[in-house]
């Protein structure tokens, strides 16, 4: 039996959290802030068709993306998050379908199904990220377009995510993010290579907790999103 790719001290982190996974001035309120520029960046860049969000969480993209009349499916290993997701799904009248796996064993049954696959801010949380970048490769139909947003291995990001955000503004649980495990874009458009997916854009998800506005930029200093393609058979 193959180990199973996932960090289970980061998944009970979350599931403690989960209760609180909609509260949009909670632990997760970043999420709710950032969530229209990651929606926008993803439907302005892909096709009509099947959506699978890895690493879905309490379900912010995933109700979002359904809310716009796409077919979502989320999967995640936090249990509780899922739980959390899917009443919240009922309770809004949103059809998404969740499921308790790694992108991994879902691929093994649900190869190149995908039209539109997101994996965003959860390769930071895994223990070997480029294997789930092949599993979402795997899960994409030919033509079909692969989303990853993570954070950059820079002293910007580790001032701002992990200093600032998590002990002097205490916007962020402390101890959600490990700089250890942050990835560099060429790290990640080297793994992306590797699994057969053509890069398409490297771009910057800028932040201000103040205001509580973000925006896409050019800058990928500190949080970045990637759009890659999977060519055509």
């Amino acid at each position: 039996m193959s180990e199973v790719n996932a960090d289970f001290d980061e998944i009970e982190k979350f599931d403690a959290l989960a209760s609180r996974w909609w509260d949009p001035n909670g632990e997760f309120k970043p999420l709710h802030d950032i969530n229209d520029a990651r929606l926008n960046y993803i439907v302005d860049r892909s096709e009509p068709g099947a959506i699978l969000e890895v690493g879905c969480g309490g379900g912010i993209l995933s109700e979002s993306l359904a809310a716009r009349g796409h077919q979502v499916t989320g999967i995640d290993m936090a249990s509780k998050a899922l739980g959390v997701a899917r009443l919240h799904a009922a309770e809004s009248g949103v059809d998404v379908t969740y499921e308790l796996t790694t992108a991994e064993e879902y691929a093994n049954d649900h190869g190149a199904r995908f039209q539109t696959v997101a994996c965003l801010e959860m390769l930071e949380h895994v223990s070997n990220y480029p294997s789930t970048v092949q599993a979402c490769a795997d899960l994409t139909k030919p033509g079909g377009d692969l989303f990853f947003s993570t954070i950059n291995r820079t002293a910007k990001a580790y001032a701002l995510l992990i200093l600032g955000a998590e002990y002097a503004m205490n916007i962020l649980p402390r101890g959600t993010h490990e700089y250890s495990k942050f990835i560099r874009p060429s790290e990640l458009c080297h793994a992306l290579t590797d699994a057969g997916l053509e890069v398409k854009d490297i771009s910057g998800l800028k932040y201000n907790p103040f205001n509580r506005k973000a925006s896409i930029t050019a800058d990928v200093s500190a949080n970045y999103l990637v759009h890659a393609t999977k060519p055509n058979d």
